[in-house]
Parts: C-alpha cells; structure tokens; sequence
C-alpha cells in the first residue's frame, strides 16, 4: 500500500496536473458562481480540454471544477438570493437572510468550510467503504428509488416557511412541469401542444434560473431598494468557523452521512443530499423557528452533505461503470476515453491511478479553502454596487447560460417564463423552493414508479415487502403525514388546556 501511495504521489506531483487543477479550480469556481451556469455544465465544458491532457490531469480538472462548482453556487444565493447551482438552491434563501442581518462573512465561510470538510468526508468514504457502498446501492431496485425519490419530495413541507399546504401545492406545480414532454416510461407527448420544444421537457436548470433570477430582478423592478447595507470591510472569512464546528458537530456528521449515502445511489447526487440534509436540520433542531431568518444550523448541514456526494458519487463509477450523478457520468465517459476503464479490476490493476484519484479530491478541497476565500471577497464588491447596476448583468448571465444549455432560444424562453411564475408564487406566499424540488425529483419518481408495477405486474405489495423499501416507505408515509399530525396538535392542545383551566 505504501508503494501505491508513493506511485500515486508521483503521479500527480507533475506540472501538468498542479497545473491543470489549479486553472480548473479557478474556472469551477467562476462558473458555479453564475446563475445559470451549474457544476454539471462546469464539467461538460472541459470534456474538450481532456483530449489534450494526460488521464491523471484530465480527471484532475474533472474533480477541480466539479467540487469547486458546487461551493461556489452558494456565493450568489448569499450576495444576492440567486443561487449559482441547484445545489444551493435549498438553502439561499437562509444564507441571503444572514447577509441582510449583517452575517454575510459567517453565511460564506460556513459554505467554503463545511463544503471543504463534507468533501474531505465524502474522499474517506470512497477510499474505505467503495466495495460495501456499493453492494448497499446495487441492492436498491426501482422500489427503494421510488420511496427515495418520494422521501425527498415530501421535504419540501419541511423546507417551506410558509404553510405546508402552500408548500405542497408548489410541489404539485413542479411535478406538473415534470411530466411535460416525451421523456416518460410510455414515450406518449404530454402537456406539448404540438410545439417541438417541448417534446424534451423542462430542463431544472432554466427553470431554477428563472424562479429564482429572473423573478429577484423582477422584484427589484417592482419594489423600492431595500435598505443598503453598511458599507463596510469585509472581516476574515473563516472567524467563528471552528466554534461552529464545535456546536453543530453532529449536524455537520449527518449531512456528510447523508451525503454520501445518497451520493452513491445512482441518479441522486448533491441536489437532493443538499435538500434532503437542510429538511433534516430543521426537522431535528432544537430552534425550528429560526430557520428561514437567518440561522446558521441548515447551511452547515446542507453545505457539508452536497460536498461530501460529489466524491461518494464516484463510487459506483469506479467500481461498476454506473454514474452516481451527471457530474459522474461525464467522468465516466473520459475514463473510458483515457483507458482507465471502470470496474473491480481498476482497484487492482491500476491501483497507483485510483489512489491519486483520492489524493486529487482531497488537494481539491483544501484548495478549496484560499481559492474560495478569495473568490468570496472578489463577489463582496456586488453588494457596494447599486441595484440598477446589478440587475442588467444578472439578466445577461441568465439569457447567455439559459440559451447555451440547449443552444438555441427556446431556453432563453423558459427562463423567461418562469420568471413571471416564480414571481407570481412568491407573491401569493407559495415557496419556489418546493416548485424546483418537484422539477427535479418528479421523472425519478414517475420512472421508479411505473418502472415498479410493470415489475410487479401491478401489485403495489413488493412496494412494503422488501426491507430497505418498508423502512423508506415508513419515513416517506410519516413525512406525508407530519404536517397534518402538527396542525391536529395545534387544534387540540388548546382545547385540552381550556378544559383543564375550567376545572
């Protein structure tokens, strides 16, 4: 082992790869920082770059921009409540809270930290339990995923601040944007109205930028300037990051646990660990009522988890060719393009190139500490600026990101038109947040689904025989049925105090 070590030191000790992982640490840092522009576009843009590089520099720029993307989606949901990458998206609204309170340091250095330790987390994971991870997730069938995929659904009651059935309801919305198109278990056009465009469906991310940056511009539009904040030097980044480990130990553990469970279970990936961990927090914290004013509990949970399921995410990749996410996929495709084809044999055979694979995450995160650092005081300078020059360049970044997803306008479009939704909730008191969920979540949850009683032949029993499916049904019927348990316990409390009172 130490002799791998030592090969696999060698291997990326080279100019090439220092070289190349630095540039794509700064580019990943850049992109996720944009609306519009997510990790997985980030990582789909160097794809080209790798032809030229060495296998061990082109996977390095892979795992540089990838975790350097992911953190940095959180500096615009901070600065400006238009989070850079979905994965950000369950928790902007928390962090722009703490910016508007005067914590913008603490919001950002809790996101460049615990993203950081969640990466370090999530490499661990890789190195010790890759073989039982990945046993655990090729023994989930389209019955687990179902009840996974309908798990996550059901935190959009426990993200919203707003009422549970306003939650739910925005949920449904979503899930209705999710079945436009062709891509469904029949193939049948739903919801298309004979327009071409609409035969692919909504893709999540124009959506997201719509609701979120397109609909804060609007807003800006249509109200007067908030108060500016104190014009003021920002303090060191990472002040009060250790006392925050300190306190929120444990919630920092379960969102890097959460994390890398779901991290490994192909099609999940840092979106739904980081919705899934921020639910998590506020379910279990002792201060619910704080969460969504400006409390620091749910970015450290959450920030840690998406981190720590880019690396855990590689795991069934390795290990058997299947993309824990779609940052893993594109990996995939370019370690078959450099020969390092995956499967058992590559922890053998080429054991020196997988242990420089976990060294490159764990430089990657570490790196992630300065770089961040820097990138963050770069971006404090948008809140010196006046709104009305913000405004102008934050649009140009959505029409420009929304219309290179697909290359053509029927992008720029939908970004448009979920602009005005986005707006029209918000107004209405219905969170976005749980909308963009159901986008996301809702083709796993019908494919499971669908893909489960035709297995089945149209019993849903194997739905609650298997163990692991009991277990995720049970967590999913009692998040369903959380809320309408709390609000009987609010109508009845009351009236049992009375009657006691009167006696």
């Amino acid at each position: 082992m130490l002799k791998t070590l030592i090969d696999a030191f060698a291997l990326i000790s080279t100019w090439e790869v220092v070289i190349a992982m630095f540039a794509a640490s700064v580019y990943g840092l850049v992109i996720g920082s944009l609306p519009g522009l997510s990790a997985t576009m980030a990582t789909a843009l160097l794809v080209p770059v790798t032809f030229y590089l060495s296998p061990i520099a082109a996977i390095a720029t892979i795992v540089a921009a990838s975790s350097m993307a992911i953190f940095s989606g959180d500096i615009p949901g901070a600065l400006l409540r238009i989070p850079g990458t979905p994965a950000s998206a369950a928790y902007a609204d928390e962090a722009y809270a703490m910016t508007r309170k005067g914590q913008a340091e603490l919001a950002l250095g809790a996101g460049v930290w615990f993203s950081a330790v969640g990466g370090i987390a999530g490499v661990l994971s890789l190195m010790i339990l890759a073989p039982p991870l990945a046993e655990i997730a090729l023994s989930f069938s389209t019955f687990e995923y179902f009840w996974l995929a309908l798990l996550g659904l059901m935190c959009a009651t426990l993200v919203a601040r707003s009422s549970p059935v306003k939650a739910i309801a925005g949920m449904f919305i979503g899930l209705l944007v999710s079945c436009i198109g062709i891509e469904n278990p029949g193939g049948v056009p739903r919801f298309t109205f004979g327009i071409t465009d609409l035969f692919g469906g909504i893709e999540p991310i124009p959506a997201l930028v719509g609701v979120f940056a397109v609909a804060q511009v609007m807003r800006a539009m249509l109200t007067p300037e908030p108060p500016p904040l104190p014009r003021r030097k920002f303090g060191s980044i990472m002040a009060g990051q250790w006392s925050l480990t300190r306190k929120y130990h444990w919630q920092m553990t379960r969102g890097n646990i959460v994390g890398i469970i779901i991290g490994v279970l192909p099609g999940a990936g840092a979106d739904m660990a980081a919705w899934v961990s921020y639910a998590m927090s506020k379910r279990f914290s002792k201060e619910p009522q704080k969460f969504g004013t400006g409390h620091v509990e749910g970015l450290v949970e959450a920030g840690a988890s998406n981190n720590a399921s880019i690396a855990s995410g590689w795991v069934p990749s390795l290990l058997f060719g299947i993309p824990g996410d779609t940052i893993a996929a594109i990996a995939i495709g370019v370690l078959y393009m450099k020969g390092l084809n995956p499967g058992p044999t590559l922890f053998t055979e080429k054991a020196s190139s997988m242990y420089a694979i976990y060294l490159m995450f764990i430089i990657a995160n570490i790196l992630m500490i300065p770089l961040g650092i820097a990138m963050i005081r770069v971006a404090a300078y948008i809140l010196l600026a006046p709104r009305s020059t913000v405004m102008p360049i934050i649009m140009l970044c959505c029409a420009v990101g929304s219309f290179a997803i697909g290359n053509n306008m029927f992008g720029v479009v939908t970004v448009a038109a979920f602009g005005v939704i986005g707006y029209v909730m918000e107004a209405n008191g219905y969170p976005v947040a749980a909308m963009v969920l159901g986008i996301v979540m809702g083709t796993m949850v019908e494919q499971a689904f669908v893909t489960s009683l035709i297995k089945s032949d149209g019993s849903i029993l194997p739905f609650f025989e298997r163990p692991v499916a009991a277990i995720l049904a049970a967590m999913a019927i009692g998040a369903l049925l959380w809320p309408v348990m709390v609000w009987v316990w609010r109508k009845v409390k009351p009236a049992q105090t009375a009657a006691a009172t009167s006696r």
